[in-house]
């Protein structure tokens, strides 16, 4: 089967999917669309399903497009080779808003997916291979090495035997660094279509690279092909999952705390008002943190510990090592091994969200 033809197959999965669905009541939550977007991502890792349809509803309303963005990349970063089928499903109804309205319309379509995606098993193993490849000062000579490299050679690596992470770091080179922002690799054009042939003509399964391929058209993330490229390691029996220890939240003016994050205003403010104050893990903060890096390092910290945590995350040791290395090796120049804020941070949520509170007036 090619891949026009996996893709419509995917569709009709989806058509079938929907047939019997009775979408739930539209009630979208009144906050910001950034506020939106992450209780709509963060609801979803923690199969929070109300709160997830909430938040798709009010970016329905406010930013449709930026819904089904999100909801394409929620799918490649939270969800990914733990359970491909819903991840092929949200794919498919990424094809336009005319399928969608064939389908029921664009709430039905969002309102099945979210349902879908919230009770998945997850796993975030290819937003962990993506950072850590980009960032992990290990890997900072391979960066500069491959940035030069021809396509050709590129895409030798990424077939290759090369460590997993090197491979990673060439398949972001062969499909192009200008596309995409990062401060952390240097920018060059790329080929994504070779870099998708030469997966299929690898061996990858071709369902799984067909798949990738069109979300890497809908969304130009490194996510799709990291997907595939993983997909292969994955354990046959996905079935063993544990949930993640998530930490104390409170609910503030309907939203919950973990929604304020460095990519909105109010979460922004909260994580500045927190650095300032003198809890433990501020405290550190402020002895090991230049001031320019603070709020940036302190929101990656905050991710760590509660923002990308997960129900049902898949287990399996190529996935726990990956978080394990992206969490503890990865958080910047001058914390090599992060242990020590993380341990802090997770004991200082509780003070994290009383100022959030604050911050929200609530």
């Amino acid at each position: 089967m090619n891949e026009a033809a996996n893709l419509e197959h995917a569709r009709e999965r989806l058509s079938a999917a929907i047939r019997d669905f009775r979408p739930p009541p539209f009630y979208p939550i009144h906050v910001s669309p950034w506020l939106a977007m992450s209780a709509l991502q963060k609801a979803i890792r923690r199969g929070r399903k109300q709160t997830a349809l909430r938040a798709a509803a009010r970016l329905l309303q406010t930013e449709p497009d930026r819904l089904w963005r999100r909801l394409g990349c929620i799918a490649f970063e939270d969800v990914g080779v733990a359970d491909f089928e819903a991840v092929s499903l949200t794919v498919a109804a990424l094809t336009g808003k005319r399928l969608r309205a064939s389908l029921g319309g664009e709430w039905s379509v969002a309102a099945d997916l979210i349902c879908r995606l919230t009770r998945a098993a997850k796993s975030r193993a290819a937003d962990d291979l993506l950072m850590t490849a980009e960032t992990h000062p290990g890997f900072a000579e391979a960066r500069s090495v491959l940035a030069e490299r021809g396509s050709n050679d590129l895409i030798g690596i990424v077939t290759g035997s090369a460590p997993l992470h090197v491979r990673a770091l060439a398949a972001c080179f062969a499909a192009g660094t200008n596309r995409r922002r990062s401060s952390h690799l240097p920018s060059r054009p790329g080929n994504p279509t070779a870099l998708f042939d030469a997966l299929l003509a690898s061996g990858a399964d071709a369902e799984t690279v067909g798949i990738a391929r069109q979300g890497w058209r809908k969304l130009g993330e490194m996510l799709c092909p990291f997907t595939a490229m993983l997909k292969p390691f994955a354990p046959a029996d996905l079935s063993t999952t544990t949930d993640d220890d998530l930490p104390p939240e409170v609910f503030i003016r309907d939203l919950p705390g973990w929604c304020l994050d460095q990519y909105s205003r109010e979460g922004r403010q909260a994580l500045q008002v927190f650095s300032d104050g003198d809890s433990q893990a501020a405290r550190w903060l402020r002895a090991h943190i230049p001031p320019r890096h603070r709020i940036a390092f302190l929101g990656g910290i905050v991710f760590r510990v509660e923002g990308g945590l997960l129900r049902s995350r898949l287990r399996w040791a190529l996935g726990d090592e990956l978080r394990r290395i992206n969490d503890v090796e990865c958080t910047g120049p001058g914390c090599p091994d992060a242990s020590e804020i993380l341990d802090l941070m997770r004991g200082n949520i509780p003070e994290l969200n009383r100022v959030r509170a604050e911050v929200m007036g609530g």
